[in-house]
């Protein structure tokens, strides 16, 4: 038992370091800023990016559409699609087909 406790005394230095790199090297891989989180962060980013850019581009499409509708640029032929599209409308003498 003497040899063994004198033993680790004198091998101290080395299961402190040992303890040491093995704490750093976990926290390195895992943990708040670890690498594992930090892919994960880096994916959510990317998706992030894809959704802003659709969303972006819904925002012109309706901006563009409230565009055409507004007062003093109202666009009659684009007033014209609304109406036959939502309530199924035609001009006198048209004939409509429904395609289902």
């Amino acid at each position: 038992m003497k040899k063994l406790c004198q033993y680790l005394f004198e091998r101290k230095f080395f299961f402190i370091n040992l303890f040491i790199f093995f704490y750093i090297f976990i926290n390195i891989l895992d943990g708040e800023r670890g690498y594992f989180s930090y892919v994960k962060k880096k994916e959510l980013l990317e998706k992030k990016k894809v959704e802003q850019i659709n969303l972006t581009k819904n925002f012109d499409v309706l901006k563009l559409k409230n565009s055409m509708l507004s007062a003093p640029n109202l666009n009659l032929d684009y007033l014209d699609q609304l109406y036959r599209e939502f309530f199924v409308l035609g001009k006198k003498g048209e004939k409509i087909y429904i395609i289902r």
